[in-house]
């Protein structure tokens, strides 16, 4: 039997704070952006960076801990799966979406709110499609 792996682990910067919501069945999801920046340099010796901006989705527990603990510009380490999304707008349109569903998240760098400067935080075997749909998550 072949197993396969899907896992992601990023580090980075938050782009806004995170939003809550919940889906109609009351199970908390927020989702936030993560800036991921490298830099390199090139055979001539130029400096080169770049920002790669990742989605993140949290469910449950792991999504209220975001939401209470995360803020604008922080730091974060976030471990999860990715997980492509696909619908149609009221146009017929269709879009695609790829983001991180989070398992684990870690704040990193300064806390201004606490004397803490790390947290980890394990969602454990919470399954983040129980409870919700697309049409119950269209964003």
């Amino acid at each position: 039997m072949s197993r396969g792996l899907n896992k992601v682990q990023i580090i980075g910067h938050l782009g806004k704070d995170p939003e809550m919501r919940y889906t109609p069945s009351g199970k908390p999801v927020t989702t936030f952006s993560v800036a991921v920046s490298r830099t390199w340099n090139s055979a001539d010796g130029e400096r080169h960076s770049e920002t790669e901006w990742f989605n993140v989705v949290a469910w449950g527990t792991l999504a209220e801990i975001c939401k209470q603990y995360l803020n604008k510009g922080q730091q974060v380490y976030v471990e999860g799966r990715l997980q492509t999304r696909r619908w149609d707008d009221k146009e017929d349109v269709k879009h695609t979406s790829v983001e991180i569903v989070a398992s684990e998240m870690m704040m990193l760098g300064d806390r201004r709110d606490s004397n803490n400067n790390s947290q980890e935080v394990d969602n454990g075997s919470v399954d983040p499609t129980t409870g919700a749909t697309e049409d119950e998550f269209p964003f």
